[in-house]
Order: C-alpha cells, then structure tokens, then sequence
C-alpha cells in the first residue's frame, strides 16, 4: 500500500490517503496532491516513517522531484497551491535552516526522520548515475562533510549497503564532532558493517585521484547550504580531484548544493565542484538558479522532505515561475477585442545610425499584441526606417544636426504620449547633452507608465530620484553595465549579488527593474524578485534588449500590473529565443527573429497549459 500527507499538517495526524500501488497509470492513477507526479513506492527502512515514502517517476522532459508529506488542512491547501500553480519558492541557506527547524519545533517531526528522508531520495539518482558510469562495477562512493550534509550520505550508503550495492562512506572530518543526527547515522553504518572511514582534510598523503578512479558515482556531501567561507586546503584538493575524475568518465550527485557553490548567490566560494546532477531538498536555493552556480549544478532534481514550506506571501521573498505559471499571466484576448482595447504604445527611440534599435521595440510591442504602436523619431531619418513594419504609425519630432532628439521634442512627445497609454523610452536615443536632458524632463513630466531602456536609462545616473512621486509604474530594463553605473559600482560586484543589486535599485528608483543576464532579475520595492529561467546566450546579440523593451510596454499598455507585465515579458522573451536555438545551438538567431517569433510562443505556451489542473511539474530550465 501506497500512502501521502499533507506536509504542513502536525506530523502522525490521521488524514493519511492510502492507494494501492498496482493501480494502473494513466488518467485515474494516484497523483501527489502537491506535485501532480505519477507515485512510486520506495519504502523506508529501519522504522524511521509510518508510510512509504512515495517517489515520482519522470514525466517526459521535466525534472524530477520526490515527496514525503503529511495530512491535509485548510492551511496546507494554501500552501501547496503556489507549486501546484507553478511558482517556486526560492531559499538562502539561512531561509532553508530556519524552515527546517520551524519544523523540528512545531511539528513534531525530528530532524532524524528528516535526515532519513533526504538520504533515502539520494537512492534513485544514484543508482541511474551508476548506470551511466564508465566504470558501473566500482563503488559508489559518498564524501561527507562533518555536517548534516555528510549525514544524508551515510542514510544513502546504509541503504545502498542493505541492498547488496557496494557502497562506502568517507568522512573527511573527525566524527567527534558530527551533528547528533548525523553522528547517530555514522553509528549505524558500524552497526551494519557498512564500509565507512574517517580522513582528517589537512592529510595530504591521500590520493584522491586514485580513490575516484575506482568509483562510479561520487556523492558531494561535504558541504550544503551554509556554506559562506571559501574552500581551500584538503577539501580543495579533493574538488579538484572530483573535476579530473569526471573527465574520465565518473559521475557525481550533489546533495541540496555542489559544494562551494553559495546558496545566497551562486558564485563561486573558492573552488566548486561540477555536478552531473544536484538533488536539492524540499526547495530549490536561489545559487541554484544564477549563474555559476547554475552551471555547476549539472540536472537538478527537487526532493520534497516534509520540511515547511515559507509562507508564499512573506516580504520580501524571491520566486521563480514555471511554463504553468507564466501561462496564467498572459492577458485575456477577448473575443470582441478590438485594436483600441489592447492598447495603444508610444516609441520614443532612435538617432542616426540606431533607428534599427526604435525598428524592434516597435516590431516586438505589435508581435507583443498591443493594438496601436507609435514611433516618434527624430526628423530627417525617413531612410533609415526600410525594415520598420508597415503597421507602426511615425511621428518626427525636432531632431538635432547629429540626429538625435532636441530639447524642442519635448512638448512634440507629451502631446503625442497624451492620447497613447504607454511609453517605451530609450532604445538607440544616443547620449547627446540635449537627450539627456530631453530624457530627464519626461520623465518627470509625463504620468503615463514609462519602460525605460539603454541610452533612457543614462541620464538617471546620480538622477534617480527623478523616478519618485509618480502614479504611473517605471520599469528599468538595464543590462549590467547600465545597473552598475546607476548603482555606482562595478559589474563584477553587481553579478556577485544579482538579487541583491536588482532589489536596491529597485528600492532607491522606486521603480520595476529587470536586471539582464545569466538569470535575468525581476524586482520591485516591496522587496519581491522573480528569477527567470528561460533564455541564455543566445540572447547575446544586438537588439534583443529592444525587443525586452517593446514586450513590457506591450503588456502594460494590454492592462496587465508592473511587476508582471515586467516578468511576463523576460519569461516571454527568453522563452521565444530558447525555442529558435535548438537548430542553432546557440548561434545566429537574431532580434528580429525573436520578436517575430512571440506569437507562436506564447500559443504554445497557452495552449499547453490550457487544459487539466495546475500541478508543479519542476520545469526549472539551466542552460
């Protein structure tokens, strides 16, 4: 018998929903109330847990992820509906800790039988990795820190060890000082007469390399989430040892984190190892989802323990959306729409030898459904606009003799903007002096939601208090040189923190900002941050940014709120260019491409999430 419970109800309650696993699958087959997976039985031993704890079988493409819950109330419904809609929460270590013993203290459940769970997902993982190890015969071999992290290895070994698999447990620590619940798991490796060592890390007469060549899958137990200082010395040695291995054809499962990688962050602590798949306990970690983090962490596979979740609508907080989630944000085409109910956006970009960049902002807000699109340009560059759709409406305002905006274009612009519901302000501008101050004085002067990009964003530099006292949304879209100038800092500084540089110049612009890059940053000044898991390099190439900008205005001007139309449309766009770069592999797609390509996007999106009931399929993508 296969049995679930709700995970935010008191641990033992008797609501304990029990199915046989002989079911057949298929459309009537038991379903994790939370996750929406096809269940499996992997039982617990030793008595650690009154049911079997279900696994989840993999759907087509999506990641995996298990469960181990407990009986359902009117709370837990609540807390299980942001994943079952598609919204993940994301954690630092020091979030994941404190869930962890809010737990322990209020739940009833022990840190054991929490330690029991999380070793006992690491099974599955490990056994697929050894399928595909150059060397399937060797051991599997777990190296564990002296912390909880070690401990969840040593719940894997002794179930490795219980089934005939040869499997040892390496300690690189004293045992002395094991956390008590780790500590009762190393005891019982010995009362089993399970394979288990402990190395001291300053030894440096052991020879990792050689270690590795005789095992098939390395288990990276050594640090979790709490990391913050750098890794060097022994454990260094042995990271660099896992690196070489892992050319010759070792597999390596992270548990929660590869170590070195920062939870808070992403970046690197020192060294780090590279992981062929990360299982990350009851919640993904925000250095799961930046870069490099992201990209150290090989497939990652979520194990849903029991531990409670964080309460979906705490501030400040940090979220990322699934293709279910985003599904449900795209604006409702109503049937007897017409082209003056989808709104009406107003372009205010270009100079000579960038109207190209004013060409695909307009381009992307028409693809983007807005009803009405506007360019206003400066005058005298009607040549230059061969490839601009022959849908957008032209304005020229006052141009100066370099071709870019004049101080005169102002009141030209606010009677232009008076009659339109949003403008995009920016792209290609260029940075004359009388465009800088063109910028600044619409800013302050027009009450209309504004998206501001690239050379719209130059100007605000020391200027940022311009953005305050407005009704009407601002949303930066800067990349992360932009960001940094505004921030005052560097770029290597800005990308150490991303969450944290987007939220602060959030919170001194008041504004919406959509910080760019490897793991685009959403943030408003509530302190809310959405992470994007759609897009990568392909994105790298002129334009793109413009076309950001014309899907914002776009779904502002289509009624849609800041922070998701701002969110949405990074989804969106990463999204579209993900789907033409299969063929590409990375090459050559272009933003006109891209912009052209938002329709069927957003179809395929929509239509495949039309249908059945929200689940959270773990569609977490890293490029």
């Amino acid at each position: 018998m296969l049995c679930w419970w709700d995970s935010t109800a008191p641990f033992g309650t008797s609501e304990t929903e029990c199915v046989d696993p002989n079911t057949p699958k298929g459309d009537s087959s038991p379903r994790f109330p939370g996750l929406g997976y096809d269940l499996f039985s992997t039982g617990l031993s030793d008595g650690f847990a009154s049911a079997e704890s279900p696994g989840i079988r993999r759907r087509g493409a999506i990641t995996r992820g298990y469960a181990m819950v407990h009986a359902s109330s009117d709370a837990s419904k609540n807390a299980l509906a942001i994943h079952r809609q598609g919204v993940w929460p994301l954690v630092t270590g020091a979030e994941m800790q404190a869930l962890d013993r809010q737990t322990i203290e209020t739940r009833g459940i022990s840190g054991e039988i929490l330690m029991e769970s999380a070793g006992r997902a690491l099974v599955r993982p490990t056994l697929e990795l050894r399928v595909i190890s150059a060397r399937q015969e060797a051991p599997i071999r777990a190296f564990c820190g002296a912390g909880n992290n070690g401990g969840d290895g040593f719940v894997l070994v002794r179930h490795l060890w219980a089934e005939g698999i040869a499997a040892e447990a390496i300690l690189i620590g004293d045992p002395a000082r094991l956390p008590r619940d780790a500590a009762s798991n190393w005891k019982r490796l010995e009362a089993i007469a399970a394979p288990r060592r402990a190395v001291d890390p300053g030894d440096e007469d052991v020879d990792w390399d050689q270690l590795l060549s005789q095992t098939s899958v390395a288990i990276d137990a050594l640090f979790g989430t709490g990391l913050k200082r750098e890794i060097s010395g022994g454990f260094a040695r042995l990271i660099e040892s896992f690196a070489t291995a892992r050319v010759r054809g070792l597999q390596v499962l992270s548990v929660d984190i590869p170590s070195g990688v920062s939870a808070h962050s992403g970046r690197i602590l020192g060294v780090a190892v590279s992981a062929d798949r990360t299982l990350t306990i009851s919640l993904p970690k925000i250095g799961l989802v930046l870069e490099p983090g992201r990209s150290r962490a090989g497939e990652i596979e979520v194990a849903r323990v029991g531990i409670a979740d964080p309460d979906p609508s705490r501030l400040p907080r940090v979220e990322l959306w699934n293709e279910k989630a985003a599904a449900r944000h795209f604006p409702q085409r109503a049937r007897a729409g017409h082209k003056g109910v989808f709104g009406h956006v107003l372009v205010v970009a270009g100079s000579r030898g960038m109207m190209g960049a004013a060409s695909l902002c307009a381009r992307a807000s028409l693809r983007s459904g807005s009803g009405l699109v506007t360019l206003a340009h400066p005058g005298g560059l009607n040549a230059e606009l061969a490839g601009l759709p022959a849908e957008v409406m032209t304005a020229e305002v006052a141009a100066t003799a370099a071709g870019g905006f004049a101080r005169a274009a102002e009141k030209g612009i606010e009677e232009l903007v008076a009659s339109r519901d949003v403008l995009a302000l920016g792209p290609g501008l260029g940075r004359e002096p009388e465009v800088i101050d063109l910028v600044r004085r619409l800013i302050v002067s027009i009450d209309r939601p504004i998206v501001l990009d690239a050379d719209g964003l130059f100007g605000l530099s020391g200027q940022l208090e311009l953005l305050h006292n407005h009704q009407a949304p601002r949303v930066l879209t800067p990349h992360p040189g932009e960001a940094a100038r505004l921030l005052e800092t560097d770029v290597s500084a800005l990308n150490s923190d991303r969450v944290a540089a987007a939220r602060q110049l959030s919170d001194r612009s008041r504004a919406i900002v959509v910080l760019k890059g490897a793991g685009t940053v959403v943030a408003d000044p509530t302190g809310r941050v959405l992470i994007i898991p759609t897009g990568g390099p392909v994105l790298a190439s002129g334009g793109t940014g413009d076309v950001l900008t014309g899907i914002v205005a776009a779904l502002l001007a289509a009624g849609r709120p800041a922070f998701e139309a701002a969110a949405l449309a990074a989804w969106w766009h990463g999204a579209t260019a993900d789907k033409l770069d299969p063929a590409r592999g990375g090459f050559g797609v272009l933003a006109s491409e891209i912009a052209d390509g938002l329709p069927e996007c957003a179809a395929q999106i929509i239509d495949s999430n039309a249908v059945g009931e929200p689940d959270a399929d773990l569609d977490l993508r890293f490029p």
